[in-house]
């Protein structure tokens, strides 16, 4: 009697963590299909924008190369050249993170602590191997300006 309760109970726990392991694979299928979603405007999923620079650099110190130059920019006293907007406060705009969606454009998070935008971004590499910036557009969010 004691081994057939016994075995009931391995197969009550192999089932239920079966079920569980069914629950967990299907969450992270869902989870992989909405990062995919989500990273689909970026230069590490885009292979054309991959293929624009195919053979002159390796991607990922090229994105490193361009995140350390925009963030560079953030050392000006009067805030990131790169934001279209002065200094509204005490402190001067400053970008907090960025993402490099193809072989030419960034988007960019910008705050000065209170009030946030977003910022898209040209960028070029230059024959010398430097990069340069066009700021395309600068969106302010007004319902974050009160101060």
């Amino acid at each position: 009697m004691h081994f057939s309760k016994q075995e009931k109970y391995q197969t009550e726990r192999v089932n239920n963590l079966t079920e569980r392991v069914t629950g967990l694979k299907d969450s992270l299928a869902v989870t992989t299909d909405l990062m995919q979603r989500a990273d689909y405007f970026s230069i590490e999923q885009n292979l054309n924008a991959r293929n624009y620079f195919r053979g002159e650099y390796d991607i990922d110190e090229l994105a490193i190369k361009i995140t350390d130059a925009v963030f560079a920019k953030n050392k000006n006293e009067e805030g990131n050249p790169l934001i279209n907007y002065p200094k509204m406060g005490e402190k001067p705009f400053i970008i907090n993170k960025i993402k490099i969606l193809n072989n030419r454009w960034i988007i960019a998070d910008f705050t000065d602590g209170k009030a946030w935008g977003e910022v898209l971004i040209k960028y070029f590499i230059e024959e010398n191997g430097d990069v340069t910036f066009e700021t395309i557009e600068t969106l302010l969010h007004a319902n974050t300006i009160m101060r």
